[in-house]
């Protein structure tokens, strides 16, 4: 794991977006097509805004996101399709973006979003860590077991304060109670990882993740088994780290 630190989250974002386009030029040039995750939340902002500036053929480009709650419309504010039609589809029209809808039967549309991304290896995916540890919304205990590709998943209680505090739902009680995550094992297949990770909220996140046992009970920590993944911090993120 590499770990980059900038000492603010503009930095950071500038420097994860470049690392980001440059890999995804790569597999452009190698196959002539490229197939990304892409990741939502307060931590994403920055990252995003300069990912969609870089000199990328988005018109070779197949997308996919994390996770989406079950049961609110994608016109809902905190839904991650408005957020990424709005701050990234509608701005580089890639290929295909194949969202997660969180409307339809979740067991369904698990099959139909692992079918999908089985036959579209992934190249880079950009991800975040949460308050809790999680990865995409696999809180912890995280399944580090599973080989499906999408999973239904019960959110845990600082999750969802986390999703309340970022000023996306106004209670605890509006957070949904559940979600489709991409799983572990589906991230951990991507060619190289991306993980943006900003802000003093997530600093104790952070250290479990880099210094911490690699377990289920910190998630991201199993990113310290993939062979090519960059961590970027930010000075407060990284203030907790020996």
């Amino acid at each position: 794991m590499e770990i980059i630190i900038s000492e603010t989250k503009q930095i950071l974002g500038q420097k994860a977006a470049k690392k980001g386009g440059e890999l995804i030029r790569e597999a452009i040039r190698k196959m002539g097509t490229a197939n990304i995750i892409v990741a939502t939340g307060a931590s994403q902002f920055e990252m995003l805004n300069e990912l969609v500036k870089e000199n990328i053929d988005w018109s070779v480009v197949t997308a996919f996101h994390l996770d989406e709650y079950i049961g609110i419309p994608d016109t809902h504010p905190a839904s991650f399709r408005k957020y990424l039609k709005e701050r990234f589809v509608d701005i580089v029209s890639p290929k295909v973006f194949n969202y997660v809808n969180g409307d339809t039967d979740p067991y369904q549309e698990c099959i139909r979003l692992g079918k999908l991304i089985r036959d579209h290896p992934i190249d880079v995916a950009f991800v975040g860590i949460g308050e809790n540890g999680h990865l995409a919304f696999n809180d912890p205990p995280a399944d580090f077991i599973t080989e499906e590709s999408y999973i239904e998943v019960i959110l845990d209680e600082e999750c969802r304060g986390q999703q309340m505090g970022e000023g996306w739902f106004s209670t605890v009680n509006d957070v949904p109670k559940k979600a489709i995550s991409m799983s572990i094992r589906q991230i951990m297949k991507s060619g190289a990882i991306i993980c943006c990770v900003p802000d003093f909220r997530k600093a104790e996140a952070v250290k479990k993740t880099v210094e911490a046992s690699i377990s289920p009970l910190v998630p991201a920590s199993i990113l310290r088994q993939h062979k090519e993944v960059s961590l970027y911090l930010d000075v407060n993120s990284a203030s907790l780290l020996s």
